[in-house]
C-alpha cells in the first residue's frame, strides 16, 4: 500500500536531520536526503523552496514545542523566582530530538554565517523573546534591581539558568561534577545564584572595611 502524501514531509525532515548532522547544511546533498526519505528531489522542492528553508523547518519541528513549554513555565502561576525555576527545569529535561536540534543550531552558528541571521530572528521571537519579557517584568516590578543593560540581564539569565543544564545533558557520564543534582535540583541552585548571587552575606560590607 502506498504511503499517504501527508507522510512525505515528516520523512523529508527526518532524512534532512540525519544528513545535516553528518555533513552540515552546506555539505548535505538533496539527492541523498530524497533517497533517505524515499521520495524525489522534486517533492523536497514542493515543500521547501531552498535548502535553508528545509534546515529551518528541521529546527522548527521540535523548537516550537519547547517554546510552548517555556512560555507556560514563565507565564504560569507562582513567584518570579519559581517561574524561572520551572523554565530552568524544562531546559534540563530536553528530549533527545530537542538536543539534536540544538546540536544542529550550534554547528551551523559556528560554521555558517549565512543562516545565523534567520536563526537569530526566529530565536528573538522564541526563547530570547520570552526571557526578555520575563526580565522586563522583573525590572518593572522591582524584583530585578535597575542598573545593568537589559541585554546583559537576558544573557545572564540564559547563561546561568540554562547553559549548565544543557552541558549536563550533552556531556552525560562525562560531566565533570557527577554529584551535582540535575533537573529541578540544579534549577533551584542556578536560579538562587542568578537572583541572589554567590557572595557570602556581608561580603560588600567587609570589602568596604578593608
Amino acid at each position: 500500500m502506498p504511503r499517504p502524501r501527508s507522510d512525505i514531509r515528516p520523512r523529508i525532515l527526518r532524512a534532512a536531520r540525519k544528513s545535516f548532522l553528518e555533513h552540515g547544511v552546506r555539505g548535505a546533498s538533496l539527492r541523498e536526503i530524497a533517497r533517505r526519505a524515499r521520495t524525489s528531489i522534486g517533492m523536497i522542492y514542493y515543500y521547501f523552496k531552498t535548502k535553508d528553508d528545509l534546515f529551518l523547518a528541521v529546527v522548527e519541528e521540535h523548537y516550537e514545542g519547547a517554546i510552548a513549554d517555556l512560555e507556560a513555565a514563565l507565564q504560569g502561576p507562582g513567584s518570579f523566582e519559581e517561574r524561572l525555576v520551572r523554565m530552568s527545569t524544562r531546559i534540563g529535561n530536553l528530549s533527545a530530538l530537542e538536543l539534536t536540534t540544538l546540536k544542529l543550531v550550534l554547528r551551523e552558528a559556528m560554521v555558517s554565517s549565512e543562516r545565523v541571521p534567520r536563526l537569530v530572528e526566529r530565536f528573538k521571537r522564541g526563547h530570547i523573546g520570552l526571557i526578555a519579557s520575563a526580565v522586563g517584568e522583573g525590572m518593572s516590578t522591582g524584583v530585578i534591581a535597575p542598573g545593568p543593560h537589559p541585554g546583559i540581564l537576558i544573557l545572564a539569565t540564559l547563561a546561568i539558568s540554562g547553559m549548565p543544564q544543557i552541558l549536563r545533558q550533552f556531556m552525560g557520564e562525562n560531566f565533570p561534577f557527577a554529584d551535582v543534582s540535575s533537573g529541578e535540583g540544579m534549577a533551584r541552585q542556578l536560579v538562587d545564584i542568578l537572583m541572589h548571587g554567590a557572595a557570602a552575606p556581608g561580603t560588600k560590607a567587609k570589602e568596604a572595611e578593608v
